[in-house]
């Protein structure tokens, strides 16, 4: 019985779990909005608040403590400087847990992790990505339709000549080994 054992073990090392759970909240500082399983979900909430809290105090220590966990520079310089500060007047509840279908494969519970607050930070980055696209169909259409005519390379030569086509009912049968090469010789 798993008596005092706080938290999930996610069928992972403890040093795993902990690289895991690091990866996770830097993608969530990152991109605001993040698809994983429930499991992990759960178990990412309370991992990504504390650094929350801990960047709201925004001393040197504090920074210090949140890059033993978030390897990369720039989320942890975003989650001072941008994050932190919106969430100076709440008292937790950084982050919300959106519960999606099953995954096909395996059917895991599947479920969205997102900042409270950055909802309409994604719709954004989907209107700038849609955007780039028509920009991009309409350079596509505005320009010629003809494509540039490629360099033909000279073929390959081939160095070894091709086998001749084996004749239909003249197949031999494959040398024996092993065991039964053995008795074949001592037979004869």
């Amino acid at each position: 019985m798993r008596h005092l054992h706080v938290g999930r073990s996610l069928s992972r090392s403890p040093a795993h779990r902990k690289a895991l759970l690091s990866n996770l909240a830097q993608e969530l500082f990152q991109h605001k909005r993040i698809r994983t399983t429930l499991a992990k979900a759960r178990e990412l909430r309370p991992f990504a608040e504390r650094l929350v809290t801990k960047a709201k105090k925004g001393h040197l220590a504090a920074r210090r403590h949140v890059l033993r966990f978030l390897s990369r520079k720039s989320v942890v310089k975003s989650l001072f400087e941008e994050i932190a500060p919106t969430y100076a007047d709440r008292n937790g509840g950084y982050t919300r847990i959106i519960k999606l279908g099953s995954r096909v494969g395996d059917n895991a519970a599947m479920a969205i992790v997102e900042l409270v607050g950055y909802e309409g930070v994604m719709a954004e980055k989907v209107k700038a990505a849609e955007s780039k696209k028509a920009e991009k169909s309409a350079k596509k259409s505005g320009g010629s339709t003809t494509k540039p005519a490629r360099e033909k390379k000279p073929p390959k030569k081939a160095e070894s000549k091709a086998k001749p086509a084996a004749k239909s009912g003249t197949r031999k049968a494959p040398a024996a080994t092993g065991k039964k090469a053995a008795k074949k010789s001592s037979e004869k």
